[in-house]
């Protein structure tokens, strides 16, 4: 990626903690499509964190606007597909990062023109 902004990836607590269940929840995540941008949650780089805490699933996730008009119906998605995949109840907690661009999976930004 030369002369461009490095890649903002999420790390997710689960991959340290459960590797075993990192490919089942990014193929399961990766079918929640943002229907403004034509691209999944996992592409997009708006789920910033899975953990497992006690009983209970714990993620992060943030969305590309505070405004999304699909927001609510995003969270509420990724909220019960994680809780079918861990078979166990999961919180979303909105994080605190702006998203942009460089959160994205590699390539899609230049896709868009954006680098």
């Amino acid at each position: 990626m030369s002369e461009k902004t490095p890649l903002n990836l999420p790390i997710w607590e689960i991959e340290n903690t459960h590797p075993d269940l990192v490919g089942e929840l990014e193929e399961g995540l990766s079918e929640i499509v943002d229907p403004e941008l034509g691209l999944n949650i996992i592409q997009l780089g708006l789920v910033r964190d899975i953990e497992i805490k006690e009983d209970q699933a714990v993620v992060t996730m943030i969305l590309t606007t505070p405004f999304c008009p699909y927001g609510p119906s995003m969270i509420e998605t990724t909220r019960t597909r994680i809780e079918k995949i861990l078979k166990m109840p999961a919180k979303i907690n909105y994080g605190r990062e702006t998203w942009d661009p460089t959160m994205m999976e590699e390539g899609l930004a230049d896709d868009w023109g954006l680098y």
